[in-house]
């Protein structure tokens, strides 16, 4: 194997398993463990992977309410309302956007009275000038990672 395209090869054999052994991921890679344990080093000190966590499947273990909270914000107060979702526990996505909301923020409750008290504790800042709250109904693809592709694909 060249070393092209190794770090490439080397963070999609994770996403497929990061659990993987370096010896296994060595052996796949068709690489010495000292080279892939070097490569990943510089991977994770670079930032481009950021920790091992499992998948957690939040329906099994009593977290099947998913919402999706839109919110405008006065522009000001922006960061420190992203900080607050971002600090809440259960919330697992919040991002800026652009367009009619400057926030969109998912979360994830144990049932509807649950998801009605922690987002109106949530949504009591002044500073929120309006929100648009979802339920989702069904889940068609959540937490999907894709494989990284490399000049060898093209």
């Amino acid at each position: 194997m060249t070393y092209e395209n190794l770090d490439e090869d080397l963070v999609n054999e994770l996403i497929d398993n990061g659990r993987t052994s370096l010896r296994s991921l060595a052996e796949e890679l068709d690489v010495s463990v000292t080279t892939v344990s070097n490569h990943l080093s510089d991977l994770e000190d670079s930032g481009v992977i950021n920790g091992y966590t499992p998948k957690v499947d939040y329906d099994a273990v009593g977290y099947d309410v998913t919402a999706v909270m839109q919110l405008k914000a006065e522009g000001s107060a922006l960061p420190e309302i992203t900080e607050t979702l971002k600090d809440h526990n259960q919330m697992i996505s919040v991002y800026e956007v652009t367009g009619d909301y400057d926030v969109i923020a998912i979360g994830k409750f144990t049932d509807t009275d649950d998801m009605n008290d922690q987002i109106k504790s949530l949504i009591t800042d002044p500073d929120i000038n309006q929100s648009n709250t979802s339920i989702v109904l069904n889940t068609v693809t959540e937490n999907n990672q894709f494989e990284l592709g490399t000049e060898s694909d093209e």
